[in-house]
């Protein structure tokens, strides 16, 4: 379900919710948040490829009749904000094994609250690809602004990327759209907005520390 031209979010069906009912849960264990997220960041990504483009093909079929279908047009590469991001490559490379994937670091600092780049490492040709953006959570937009930048400085093009995104806030999208209205954006959930301290809500917590384990899933921001 498309929620804005280029913000499209995964139709709420009653599994997606019960799925969603499980991870919010404050009490859940990381076994069943990991087990869950993953069954969602797959769906999620089948989504995401589907916002690329496609071009017409036809093949014989084993009856001898001719099927008119597509294949996927253009080259492709993904590029995971390190650490959150990292949770989604697992699953990608089991729908499009074989995909090239670069890397960022982007952290706020601490004294400014401005993101900052520490790090990344790009495929040489991504300026020739469509690239998928993955980063789970989408809160005040900062960081995924700053991550569209250096995909952009490398020479992609804004609208071949697609930002995939676990959770959404409308404040996030707004910037992102502000700054770069033609990156597409999907994901599982628009949440209500943000809190004073800038946390989603109803929200999910800390997204990367629940899915790798590094802190206890019972405490929330």
């Amino acid at each position: 379900m498309a929620t804005g031209h280029h913000v499209h979010q995964l139709p709420q069906t009653d599994q997606l919710r019960a799925m969603h009912t499980i991870i919010r849960d404050r009490t859940a264990s990381r076994e069943d948040f990991v087990f869950y997220s993953r069954r969602i960041i797959r769906l999620l990504l089948e989504s995401a490829l589907d916002l690329l483009p496609f071009e017409k093909q036809e093949v014989t079929t084993p009856v001898g009749e001719t099927y008119h279908g597509l294949k996927f047009a253009g080259n492709l590469c993904a590029v995971p904000v390190i650490r959150a991001g990292d949770s989604m490559v697992d699953e990608l490379r089991a729908i499009v094994p074989g995909i090239r994937i670069g890397k960022v670091l982007i952290q706020r600092n601490k004294t400014t609250k401005l993101p900052h780049l520490y790090y990344q490492n790009l495929p040489a040709d991504i300026a020739d690809r469509h690239v998928l953006l993955l980063e789970p959570m989408l809160a005040t937009g900062g960081s995924a602004n700053a991550a569209i930048g250096v995909l952009l400085d490398a020479g992609v093009l804004e609208e071949n990327i697609v930002f995939v995104n676990f959770l959404a806030a409308p404040e996030g999208i707004g910037a992102v759209h502000r700054e770069h209205p033609q990156v597409k954006i999907v994901t599982t959930s628009v949440e209500e907005r943000l809190n004073e301290n800038a946390f989603m809500i109803p929200g999910i917590g800390d997204f990367g520390d629940r899915f790798f384990g590094t802190t206890d899933s019972a405490v929330l921001r």
